[in-house]
């Protein structure tokens, strides 16, 4: 009688041979290194893994899927489907993380092999052996690849178990690297900062939680652990459900003879400003008070925060010369920063005339563009993008009785 168990082990070891078997043969075909490996070969075995990759903005990070991105690389770098484009001589530095692939190469055309295209992808991040660091001791940063060390022979990850389907490959040597792999580094090489070429800081989250203190791993909220598994859809500024975590939004009314003192408490509950990262994105606040039949007889912007309440707009404000809103890679100093720093409280605070007022609502909105960009990205499928998402509600009730 056969033992099913002998019988399983037997087909699985025929898959296992034939993946690398396959595997193999196509690698050898290319001659490829490893970092022009595709994610493709990782999905065979980890599939559930690939699948949420494929959803995130590292893997939609290139000038060729990212919208946003690719609009700024076109007005300042050019085709990202041309080759041997330069940025004042020099090798575009955004393509150091946003084609991590195509910069090991030196190449800027990101449709000539499939791997370039992919953006952050599976080897890209493991096959880091060492974190540099982005600041050079002469002076100046080193950003993306150019902050890391990296292997073409072995495949790095954060544990040091050697066994069992989630760590072998039937290629590559693994090599248990948690200095990396457990801790922020794997990140900073990217996310701790970047100056545009006027030496005004852009993205700068790691200097951010380095002034709260620096003690915070990135990957608690980034990549939390799911069923026992590293989740690594890596949800950050593009997610909305992903910023609502880190506001905490209260508020209190006091009812006065003719008015309603409204204060409306804003708690940036992370380790770096709200929000962070690209300098574009902002949070706004708008109060709003309705009457018995829902109507709207009061609200605290009649236009845009941005225009008449600008104590409720939170952003990091960016201009040229003469004092004057400026686009990133253009500007030349910075106007003012209103975001919320790290674990930072702050009070917003309202004079509301009664009037015919039952309820008042205090709504928090998340924007990954400023309102005059939102016009730059009018194509339908661009709807997402320019669409402000709620990410905190505030409700109180005001009692009618005594009211003439």
């Amino acid at each position: 009688m056969l033992d099913m168990n002998h019988v399983t082990r037997f087909y699985t070891l025929l898959i296992l041979l034939f993946l690398s078997s396959s595997i193999n043969t196509v690698l050898a075909q290319k001659k490829e290194p490893l970092h022009l490996v595709s994610a493709k070969e990782c999905k065979a075995c980890h599939e559930e893994i690939y699948s949420q990759w494929k959803g995130s903005m590292h893997a939609n990070s290139t000038a060729l899927k990212d919208p946003i991105h690719g609009a700024f690389y076109k007005a300042v770098i050019g085709n990202p489907k041309e080759e041997g484009l330069k940025k004042k001589d020099k090798y575009p530095v955004c393509l150091q993380c946003h084609a991590p692939a195509a910069a090991k190469d030196g190449k800027t055309n990101l449709a000539a092999l499939p791997v370039y295209n992919e953006g952050v992808n599976c080897v890209a991040c493991h096959t880091i052996t060492k974190f540099k660091g982005t600041k050079k001791a002469s002076g100046g940063l080193r950003l993306g690849t150019k902050a890391y060390e990296f292997s073409e022979s072995s495949l790095q990850g954060p544990g040091t178990n050697h066994s069992g389907p989630d760590w072998e490959h039937p290629l590559f040597e693994n090599s248990a690297n948690p200095d990396i792999f457990k801790t922020s580094a794997v990140c900073m090489g990217c996310h701790d900062q970047r100056k545009n070429s006027n030496k005004v800081a852009l993205c700068q989250t790691g200097g951010e939680i380095a002034s709260s203190g620096g003690s915070n791993n990135c990957l608690s909220c980034h990549m939390p652990v799911v069923n026992g598994k590293v989740d690594h859809s890596l949800l950050g500024g593009h997610s909305a459900k992903m910023v609502s975590k880190g506001l905490l939004m209260t508020m209190s009314t006091v009812t006065r003879n003719n008015t309603l003192d409204v204060s409306i408490k804003l708690t940036n509950q992370l380790p770096h400003n709200f929000p962070t990262g690209a300098p574009f994105r902002n949070v706004y606040v708008r109060l709003t008070g309705y009457d018995k039949e829902g109507q709207v007889v009061w609200s605290s912007s009649q236009s845009h925060p941005a225009q008449d309440d600008k104590k409720a707009m939170f952003m990091y404000s960016l201009g040229d010369k003469e004092g004057k809103p400026a686009p990133p890679p253009k500007a030349t100093q910075v106007l003012g920063d209103t975001r919320l720093k790290p674990h930072e409280t702050r009070k917003l605070l309202y004079s509301v005339p009664k009037m015919k007022i039952i309820k008042l609502r205090a709504v928090a909105y998340y924007d990954l563009l400023l309102p005059p960009m939102k016009k730059k990205f009018s194509k339908p499928e661009h709807k997402e993008l320019v669409t402000s998402k709620i990410i905190a509600v505030s409700e109180n009730s005001i009692d009618l009785v005594g009211r003439k």
